[in-house]
């Protein structure tokens, strides 16, 4: 995969970074090339060797068609759930690792439920940031909106797949009563048929 002057590529937990240079330095009597990067959430500059561009997980910036995908990943209403913080950090920090948008939006949509419950510690408040940031980076260099305004669809977003889970939480806690009350009247009966045996005994 190569990149051209100019060209917005994401870079994992960064966001969208512009390629600003190409050029080839000798180190060890072998010859690498790097893009040199500017991340466009702080001005920053990197250089990243091509030959590891896997590694880091550079990637070009998304399609219109990825971040529609994407908003239906944030509006399904599925979301990991983990017991263990321990768990579930690690488990996110895989994710972000990636710099893969289902992915991060996985990240998101859990530590936005987790916040809902409690308040997130700061290692995942930091992540929640960061994904956060991540996604509306992308969305906005994609959708050509501003930044406030992209945020504002992603937390829109948010809002639609915490209800969808809730929903579908209530539903299966309906279920689970009725299933027990089923069982009750179960037990009823045929407690009800054992005392009558009794009695015509």
């Amino acid at each position: 995969m190569t990149f051209a002057v100019g060209q917005k590529v994401v870079y994992p937990n960064h966001g969208v970074s512009v390629v600003e240079d190409i050029s080839t330095a000798s180190f060890d009597e072998s010859e690498q090339t790097f893009y040199h990067l500017r991340l466009l959430s702080n001005n920053s500059k990197v250089m990243v060797p091509t030959e590891n561009l896997e590694l880091v997980g550079l990637r070009p910036l998304g399609s219109r068609e990825s971040i529609k995908q994407l908003f239906k990943i944030l509006e399904d209403g599925d979301i990991d759930t983990y017991k263990d913080w321990k768990g579930r950090y690690k488990q996110n920090l895989d994710k972000m690792k990636t710099g893969e948008l289902p992915e991060v939006a996985s990240v998101l949509k859990n530590l936005c439920l987790v916040s809902q419950k409690k308040s997130l510690s700061f290692r995942e408040k930091k992540m929640f940031e960061r994904a956060k940031y991540f996604i509306v980076s992308e969305v906005g260099h994609v959708k050509d909106i501003a930044e406030d305004e992209a945020e504002r669809q992603v937390e829109k977003s948010l809002e639609i797949s915490l209800a969808k889970l809730r929903k579908a939480r209530e539903r299966e806690a309906a279920r689970a009563s009725k299933a027990a009350e089923v069982a009750e009247a179960g037990k009823n009966i045929a407690h009800a048929e054992q005392r009558e045996a009794v009695a015509a005994g």
